[in-house]
């Protein structure tokens, strides 16, 4: 923690804390701004005028499992919780509308760490126009945890499910694939100094930042949505293990486009070598990019089609295939690894 000089939260207690933390939901974030936040911070409670139904996800970081501070800023852990939850509701095609926010840490953390991690996740809220609605502190006897939970809604149409895949549609994809994977091949390597160009060594820069901070383009979701995607997922866990999701939720088999992941594994085969590339293509997770069935006309501009989906007729089932092939792997398992 040596990077982070000055006072600890043991030493400017809560009510210090809440108040450099509520001094960072500048005008860009702030709620209150916008006429469905009727109370912010500060309250028991959020107050929110809601237009039906609503979406509800939450996603929790611990330190030393889900990053580590020698690669990964507290601004950094602020945007990867706010991206990865706001990720989960484009995937059902739908938009935030607000976010709580947990930190329970030791009082020995700077108080500069509880501060940066504000600035990260108050610029990420903003960038997606979703208020910070408040949230909740605690303490431990030394884990840092950080817990997002993020509510939305659905413009103009249902909620896009799992489930609704249909043979004769295709799978598509709203971004690149295996950046996220890339980055942090690179940051266990440590070979930043190995790069024969400034343009790789720039790319390689780039990896290791979506890593540590995603940033997907989240408005896809609902352009999916009104596109008529079928069944939706974002990629958490990497293409193969979240498209078998989609594959068993809706009854069908997903055939992978061989030619399509090889392109989209091209620009990450200049740092990593063309194998390495593929796998984090296939396997990669963290991405946050969204995954989507649907017939092959509608497919939005700067979507990709990756694969078929087909009846899950005889044989293993529904599931994901590769080069002719059922496919497995990809994710982290919380307890088995």
């Amino acid at each position: 923690m040596s990077q982070h000089p000055g006072p600890t939260l043991a030493q400017i207690g809560e009510a210090g804390l809440l108040g450099e933390i509520f001094a960072r939901l500048d005008a860009a974030a702030r709620p209150g701004t916008g006429t469905d936040v009727l109370v912010g911070p500060g309250d028991d409670t959020a107050y929110l005028r809601t237009s039906g139904a609503v979406l509800a996800t939450t996603d929790t970081m611990v330190r030393g499992r889900d990053w580590l501070d020698r690669w990964s800023s507290p601004s950094d852990v602020g945007g990867k919780v706010v991206a990865q939850n706001l990720a989960d509701l484009a995937a059902m095609g739908g938009v935030g509308t607000g976010l709580l926010v947990t930190l329970v840490a030791p009082g020995d953390l700077p108080v500069r760490w509880a501060t940066d991690f504000a600035d990260g996740l108050v610029a990420a809220a903003a960038r997606a126009g979703v208020p910070v609605l408040g949230g909740d502190l605690s303490s431990s006897e030394g884990a840092v945890i950080v817990s997002v939970t993020a509510l939305g809604e659905v413009p103009g149409q249902g909620a896009v499910l799992r489930s609704g895949a249909v043979a004769g549609q295709v799978l598509a994809v709203s971004g690149p694939l295996g950046r996220s994977a890339a980055g942090l091949q690179l940051l266990r390597r440590g070979d930043d100094d190995r790069w024969p160009s400034p343009e790789v060594a720039q790319r390689a820069a780039q990896l290791v930042g979506y890593h540590c901070c995603p940033d997907p383009d989240l408005t896809q979701g609902p352009i999916a949505a009104a596109a008529g995607a079928t069944a939706m997922i974002d990629v958490s866990d990497g293409l193969v293990r979240d498209g078998g999701r989609i594959a068993k939720a809706s009854g069908v088999r997903i055939e992978l486009d061989a030619d399509a992941l090889t392109a989209l594994a091209e620009p990450l085969a200049q740092v990593l070598g063309a194998q390495s590339a593929l796998d984090c293509v296939l396997s990669g997770g963290e991405e946050h990019v969204l995954l989507a069935t649907m017939e092959a006309g509608a497919v939005p501009p700067g979507w990709t089609t990756i694969g078929t989906v087909t009846a899950a007729q005889g044989g293993p089932g529904p599931g994901v295939w590769w080069r002719g092939e059922q496919a497995t792997g990809g994710g982290w398992d919380h307890f088995g690894g």
